[in-house]
Formats: structure tokens, C-alpha cells, sequence
């Protein structure tokens, strides 16, 4: 099998993005870049993120997780501790985050530290989601092997007579991370293959350095 895919281009050439209208901090820009995402009518999903870990393979691995919180501190998402991302991020909590929304030209790529998030604020927001995301927070042992898809349904079934009638508590083995971010880099496409890539770094006085990098 084989396909060329050589002649697949694209010019970038929709906006800019200059040192001067950058701000000090990098949450701030992150903000008016989301806010303006979140606003398009092209885009759907817009907190569909990448999450990427290293796993106990020693390979790394991408998957798409929807973000549900941002703070001055970093980002927050929510999962099985006891998945295949939940165990890698026990053995190694250096993670990456990245958003890519094509009708705006622009990538978002976050190097960052992963944190469990307090009880409370996993609790908080586990009581937010709909009895059936509840349920399936219990029934699916998430990345295991299953031998079939009735199976799953069958433990979900299981979990829905269980709880009939009641309060369904979060499950501790589920929960949220906090990915404190040591690195942001905003991406703009720009034309002739010559992107805008600003990139903030923490420095250890918790201030953000800003620099910009060859495309």
C-alpha cells in the first residue's frame, strides 16, 4: 500500500501573532485564545484536548480528553487513576497537553506537571455529571481487556439496579488531574510555511520567560 501524499498544502495566512500583543502571563493569552475558539461557529468541541504520557512501555502515547476547567494554576481534567493514563501518570507525571483548531490556524502545546486533584474538587464535580456518566465511571474498568461489548453493557446494567433510587457516589478510584504547565507554546499559521511559535517557559521565581522560535 502506498500514497502520495506530497501535494497535501495549505496556505496558513488568517492571522498573526506578535510579541507586543502577548501578555506577561501565558493563561492570559490562553484565555483570549479560547474565549475566540470557543466563539466559532466551525469549531465543535473545543476543549478536546491531547493528552500525551509516557507509558510503562517506555512508548509514548496520545489520546483526546476533554478539558473541563482552567485556573491561573493550569488545567484540569478528569479519568480512571487506574487506566492505562492513570498508571502512567503515577510513574511519571510529566505530561503533554495540546489543542489544535484548524479553521483558526492555531496549535496550543503545554508541557506540564500532573497532580491529583483535591477529593473535594473531584467529588464537587463528579456530582455535576449525568447519572449515566456516573454509572459508566463505575462499570467500565477502563483500558482492562473485554472479552465482548455485552459484557460492558451487562456491568453497566449491574451498576444501574445497584444504585436505583439513589445517590451514586464517586468511585475512589476516579478523579481529576491538575497539569501545572512549565511550558506554553502558542502556534499561528502564517504563510510561506512561516508559522508564529511564541513560547513562555516558568522561570524559578514563577515568572513566564517569552521567546520566540523558528517555525
Amino acid at each position: 500500500m502506498s500514497q502520495d501524499l506530497s501535494n497535501y498544502r495549505k496556505s496558513y495566512k488568517k492571522q498573526e501573532l506578535l510579541e507586543q500583543n502577548c501578555p506577561e502571563n501565558p493563561m492570559e493569552l490562553f484565555q483570549e485564545w479560547f474565549i475566540n475558539a470557543d466563539s466559532s461557529d466551525q469549531l465543535v468541541e473545543v476543549n478536546a484536548m491531547t493528552v500525551s504520557t509516557i507509558g510503562l512501555d517506555g512508548f509514548p502515547k496520545n489520546r483526546i480528553v476533554l478539558l473541563k476547567k482552567y485556573t491561573w494554576e493550569g488545567f484540569i481534567f478528569y479519568t480512571n487513576y487506574q487506566s492505562e493514563k492513570g498508571m502512567a501518570i503515577k510513574a511519571n507525571n510529566h505530561v503533554c497537553l495540546s489543542f489544535f483548531w484548524p479553521p483558526l490556524e492555531q496549535q496550543i502545546i503545554i508541557k506540564g506537571k500532573a497532580e491529583i486533584l483535591a477529593e473535594n474538587l473531584s467529588d464537587g464535580y463528579f456530582e455535576s455529571r449525568p447519572d449515566g456518566s456516573k454509572l459508566g465511571a463505575w462499570a467500565s474498568n477502563q483500558s482492562s481487556v473485554v472479552s465482548s461489548r455485552e459484557l460492558l453493557d451487562k456491568q453497566l446494567k449491574n451498576f444501574e439496579e445497584k444504585y436505583k433510587n439513589q445517590e451514586i457516589p464517586r468511585p475512589k478510584h476516579w478523579g481529576g488531574y491538575l497539569i501545572k504547565p512549565i511550558s506554553i507554546e502558542f502556534w499561528q499559521g502564517r504563510p510561506n510555511r512561516m508559522h508564529d511559535r511564541i513560547r513562555y517557559t516558568l522561570e524559578k521565581d514563577f515568572s513566564w520567560k517569552l521567546e520566540r522560535l523558528a517555525p
